[in-house]
């Protein structure tokens, strides 16, 4: 039997077992990190009142940054130890929960936020390269995959309830005060029941790459913000130049390196790449979608935080056992076709978030919510495991990196593309609206955003406030179904893509 059979063949001890649940932990709380953030939006535009392009920033920073820095953390792990690492990244983000939590304006919480992103990049790839090293059947390894990307989803489920009982009884900054004490949790657990591992043989960080690797990720997503929100531009054109002129760099530099920051021969694996392209796809399509359902449920249906939570969380259970039926999908189908399918009925849940106008109510939102995420459900844990398979496990800090990478991207472009094409549809909207007798700075502020809006309203009450509160909500509801069309053609392209990239991949 070869080393690589052997290694394959051992079986995991009961302290594998102990020791996935306590990955567990900073999985969950870092998914319910996003999903609360999207209930608080509308309690943080009230309280810090940020302009547009300052509320998409405290949205998309904290992604950004954890894109940003995914391969240097994961790269860092396999060389310090992926260990020492999470135990690092936990206390670091127990503290900037503390610092976004009594932020006092806009810029103090996307400075805090862009921290806790720094911070979070240490987590997930911690956690992923620790499971490809702790589990080597496999079946063992694909079904440790599926519990870490359930924990991810029970993350999202839990965080809208625990989310709005919180809104519902303390102020906002609340929801980052809770990511405390499950990273306490983490830090008096971890020493004692993860097992430590690190690349024997991996060299000297190279700080050239890690800064290329940097600058070229950001460069990229901030050009195409900036597009996305005021159009094409030299600035943001140049900016995404830029970025991708330093990230061929990377590429030509990595190729050289006798220990690279990443193995870019895993790139010319048919599975790894089309994986990547799906993850990147599929995140860009559900990401925005449910910071808008969260402000649909609030700002237009008038549901409090912690009923809007009620009506989510289910999407985040469907999200749990998909990623845990995964594993079992694939034994009885190709993973390409069990892609392919799930982002077809994908694409009909989509569909239906386009009729939201013709029914004033949570049940058609529920039912389209419930359809897209049953046919996304079970994809992040199989282009997971194609990854991580390719990967050698001295290297998995940093393929975990490249994978998690993708998904961040995938969901920060979301955020950020998506957002701002609601954004300048509900604008363009309510600038051809007649809003009756207000100052000019109160028509700016209703223009500007659906929260600013509803507070301007407010304060007029009345049938004014009645009339200005029905154009806004109509308008936002308009923005909202164009960009659940372009989610759904995106979710079509993507089953395309999976059908054809991954027609002869094998589990």
């Amino acid at each position: 039997m070869s080393q690589d059979a052997a290694f394959n063949a051992a079986k995991a001890t009961r302290r594998e077992w102990i020791g996935l649940a306590v990955l567990a932990l900073p999985c969950v709380l870092y998914s319910m990190d996003l999903t609360v953030l999207h209930l608080a939006v509308p309690q943080i535009t009230a309280a810090l009142k940020p302009s547009s392009a300052a509320l998409l920033w405290i949205v998309d920073i904290y992604g950004f940054m954890v894109a940003g820095t995914l391969i240097i953390m994961g790269t860092l792990g396999d060389r310090i130890g992926r260990r020492l690492l999470l135990l690092i990244g936990a206390a670091a983000f127990g503290v900037t929960s503390l610092l976004a939590a009594f932020s006092t304006s806009a810029e103090m919480l996307i400075g805090a936020r862009a921290l806790q992103g720094l911070s979070a990049a240490t987590l997930a790839p911690s956690t992923l390269s620790l499971i490809r090293n702790m589990f080597h059947d496999d079946d063992e390894r694909a079904f440790a995959i599926g519990v870490w990307v359930a924990s991810f989803s029970a993350g999202a489920a839990v965080g809208p309830l625990i989310g709005g009982v919180l809104l519902s009884h303390f102020w906002w900054g609340s929801v980052f005060v809770i990511n405390v004490p499950i990273m306490l949790l983490l830090l008096a657990l971890g020493p004692f029941l993860l097992p430590e591992f690190r690349d024997p043989n991996a060299g000297r960080m190279d700080l050239m790459s890690a800064a290329q690797s940097l600058v070229s990720v950001l460069s990229i997503i901030y050009g195409i913000k900036r597009i996305a929100e005021d159009g094409w531009a030299l600035g943001p054109a140049a900016a995404i130049g830029v970025g991708l002129v330093i990230g061929l760099f990377f590429f030509r530099r990595q190729m050289q390196l006798a220990d690279p920051l990443i193995d870019v021969g895993l790139f010319r694996a048919r599975g790894f790449s089309a994986a990547l392209a799906t993850n990147i796809i599929a995140l860009f399509v559900v990401f925005g979608t449910f910071l808008f359902i969260a402000q649909y449920l609030q700002l237009v249906l008038g549901m409090g935080p912690l009923e809007a939570g009620i009506w989510t969380a289910p999407s985040g259970i469907v999200f749990a056992l998909g990623s845990m039926a995964a594993p079992f999908l694939v034994r009885a189908f190709r993973p390409g076709t069990v892609i392919a399918w799930g982002f077809l009925l994908s694409s009909l849940g989509f569909a239906l978030l386009t009729q939201l106008s013709a029914a004033h109510s949570p049940w058609l939102l529920f039912a389209g919510m419930m359809i897209f995420c049953l046919g996304l459900a079970p994809i992040g844990a199989i282009t997971t495991d194609l990854v991580m398979a390719e990967a050698p496990p001295e290297r998995a800090g940093a393929a975990s990196a490249i994978s998690e990478t993708s998904f961040e991207f995938g969901g920060a472009l979301g955020i950020a593309v998506l957002g701002s094409i609601v954004t300048a549809l509900y604008r363009s909207a309510m600038g051809g609206a007649v809003l009756g007798d207000m100052s000019p700075h109160s028509v700016e502020v209703a223009r500007d955003t659906l929260g600013g809006a509803v507070s301007v309203a407010h304060q007029l009450g009345g049938d004014g406030g009645e009339r200005l509160l029905a154009t806004a909500r109509e308008a936002f509801v308009y923005a909202f179904e164009v960009t659940s069309a372009v989610s759904a053609v995106g979710a079509i392209v993507a089953a395309v893509i999976a059908a054809l990239l991954l027609k002869k991949v094998e589990r």
